[in-house]
């Protein structure tokens, strides 16, 4: 044991508190712990075995995270060119220089990379977080896509049956076309899982590259009404709506 960890038999496992009080997923913690970026109390702890009481202080990097009890959910309407990260290296924008300073610890629910834009949630609930995001979750994501060139309707049924990526093949998906007067395709595609970059690869697979994606909506949420860069706290009704939509995908 080092001799910095409190050993203390009280209360609850570090990471389950850490992902309560939307800091991290639990696996996510795991890594902070040993990384020794966690403090309880001002004392480092490196120790996966650690527990912790209600009332404990729990510090990332130095910075305090507090309990107020009360679970928050933010909109963001993110834009293009803004990474989902809390730091980047290239010194780029990213989601939470959009976000009021005094709001508490927020973390992202997934992610969409630089050039996706649209509806993206953050939490301090890691725990609703992590099951929001659990493949039996089946949450609904709905983008609008513009591609390059006009998709014929044998494509439409192969990207709806499912197409191969990385030896697995993907979900049923639901596509329907939007109105354009563009030369190119725009369409509507609602998803029930999240690979990494899984629009975008599931048109490369069948021989059209995205050219603008935007998600409209996540879990039932929908960025309407809220302007690209902006975002609101979701009500106790929607939150609860989410809670409904994380506990039917947990066995």
């Amino acid at each position: 044991m080092s001799e910095d960890t409190p050993s203390s038999p009280e209360g609850e496992r570090l990471q389950k508190r850490m992902a309560f009080l939307g800091i991290a997923s639990r696996r996510e913690s795991e890594k902070l712990i040993r990384a020794g970026r966690v403090t309880v109390n001002g004392r480092r702890v490196t120790e996966l075995g650690t527990r912790v009481t209600a009332d404990a202080v729990i510090s990332l990097d130095g910075n305090p995270v507090l309990d107020n009890n009360v679970t928050l959910v933010a909109l963001l309407h993110k834009p293009v060119g803004v990474v989902c990260t809390r730091t980047d290296p290239q010194e780029r924008e990213t989601i939470y220089d959009l976000l009021d300073k005094d709001l508490p610890w927020l973390a992202h629910v997934g992610r969409l990379d630089i050039m996706t834009e649209g509806c993206l949630l953050l939490t301090n609930d890691g725990e609703l977080a992590e099951q929001l995001l659990l493949p039996a979750s089946g949450v609904e994501r709905v983008y609008h896509v513009k591609v390059r060139g006009k998709v014929d309707r044998k494509t439409i049924a192969k990207l709806e049956n499912g197409v191969v990526l990385d030896g697995r093949r993907t979900r049923p998906t639901g596509l329907s076309r939007l109105a354009t007067k563009s030369k190119h395709d725009w369409l509507e595609l609602t998803l029930t899982e999240g690979r990494n970059r899984h629009v975008r690869r599931i048109f490369e697979a069948v021989g059209h590259s995205v050219t603008r994606l935007r998600r409209v909506s996540f879990a039932g949420i929908s960025v309407e009404g809220v302007a690209r860069g902006n975002w609101r706290l979701l009500e106790p009704k929607e939150i609860a709506s989410l809670r409904r939509i994380a506990a039917g995908g947990v066995s």
